[in-house]
């Protein structure tokens, strides 16, 4: 397995580097081999009015999904303790429902395991909405105008120079993002 450490405007020290592989490397350990690949990005936000400056992005490529962890702390080891606790909790409910499908056997869901006598659980992770589009052929430039004109976090369109369906997103940090299948 591949496990990359990247800084991004600043140095990484050699015991904060030794730190993250060992803290994400345990999360690796509990996909027991589904990991493909690993990023680890570390960085501290500019904005001198966050109190947690210090942010942890942690990218787990496994065998057909992508598990993402983002947390930021006032101090860069806090951070990546945060971002390591819950990439396990995401790792955890990930292997669960693998091995499950694998098995044969349903996972089961929280209404499932609820008793006769217990309030009804409420079911995670349903579809609430379901919504067509029209894929409109559009530049890039004409997607970023209708995302910041619709106020939405990404928009869905079809490129004009390939013609597939592409979606557009907002970042973070406040730059845009462009997502488009493989040929």
């Amino acid at each position: 397995m591949d496990m990359v450490v990247k800084a991004r405007h600043m140095d990484i020290l050699p015991d904060v580097r030794a730190y993250a592989e060992e803290k994400v490397g345990k999360v690796a350990r509990i996909l027991n081999g589904l990991a493909m690949s690993v990023e680890i990005e570390l960085y501290q936000e500019r904005n001198r009015s966050i109190g947690e400056h210090q942010v942890a992005e942690v990218t787990v490529f496994t065998k057909g999904h992508i598990l993402r962890a983002r947390e930021s702390a006032s101090d860069m080891k806090a951070a990546i303790d945060k971002v390591a606790a819950k990439l396990e909790r995401q790792a955890r409910r990930f292997k669960e429902k693998v091995v499950d499908r694998h098995a044969g056997k349903i996972a089961p869901s929280s209404a499932t395991v609820a008793s006769a006598e217990a309030e009804p659980a409420v079911q995670e992770g349903l579809v609430v909405k379901k919504k067509r589009v029209d894929l409109k052929p559009m530049s890039e430039e004409e997607a970023i105008l209708q995302l910041e004109l619709l106020g939405h976090d990404f928009f869905l369109f079809a490129s004009e120079e390939t013609g597939v369906a592409s979606v557009l997103y907002r970042r973070r940090d406040g730059d845009y993002g462009l997502i488009q299948p493989r040929a």
